[in-house]
Parts: structure tokens; sequence; C-alpha cells
């Protein structure tokens, strides 16, 4: 069964997502609070999907995904941010984000894009004006 990671300083958000994830069969094998930490677990781990909290303490979740990437560049990571965040998307993408999802989201849509992952297909292309309805 497929692997996973999350990375998220939201006890909450992290709750969720474990709960989707293992309800759907998956198995998560780490939790991470803060960039720093996630991106060390990744490089002991090396988990099947990492979804990631865009805003953090210590670091931040694009410099974790950078610094995952750079370790494994065939990494997954699936972002995870509040609207609003336009730029900070943009360049997650630019740095290698595979999908990105809104908080709040239907994890439904979590699931849905954790398979089409790991089944390696791919969105077209990511829309932002779509995602984020013309915010600047």
């Amino acid at each position: 069964m497929a692997t996973v990671i999350i990375i998220d300083d939201s006890k909450t958000s992290t709750k969720i997502i474990r709960t989707a994830l293992e309800n759907d069969g998956l198995t998560v094998i780490g939790e991470a609070a803060n960039g720093e930490e996630g991106y060390l677990l990744y490089k002991e781990l090396h988990p099947d999907i990492v979804t990631m909290d865009v805003t953090m303490p210590v670091m931040d979740g694009i410099e974790a995904l950078s610094l995952i990437k750079r370790e494994d560049s065939k990494a997954k990571v699936i972002m995870i941010t509040a609207a609003g965040q336009k730029e900070k998307m943009v360049e997650a993408i630019k740095r290698g984000a595979d999908e990105f999802i809104l908080k709040p989201f239907d994890p439904e849509d979590l699931i849905n894009t954790v398979h089409r992952l790991l089944d390696g297909e791919e969105e077209e292309e990511l829309d932002l004006e779509a995602m984020f309805g013309g915010q600047e």
C-alpha cells in the first residue's frame, strides 16, 4: 500500500488529512509540524506521497519543497494552502509541486489527487485564475 507523510503545523488539518488517507487504505508513516522536520522525515522515510502545508513555522512549505525536490526530483508533493496565497502557490509550482489543494478542502478531493499522482496521471495545467478567482 502507498505511504504518505503529512507536513502541517495544524493538528486539526493533520487529523483530517490522516483520517481521509487511512479511510482510503493509505498508510501514513510520519507527521511533521514544520518544513524542516518534514524534510528530515522525507530523507529518512522516502514516502510515495507528501502532503504539505505552505505556511508553517521554522521553515515554510516552499523551502521544504525545494529541499525535498533537490533530494529526490521524482518526489510527489501535494501542497495544501488557504485561499488568498496565489503568489506562494505560483512559487510552489515553479519549485516542483505536483498538485495543490485549497483549504478548506473536501477529503474526497485529496484522495482523488493522491490516486492521480500514484497512477502517474497529471492535471492538464494548474489553472491559478480558476482556483483563486483572479485574486492577486
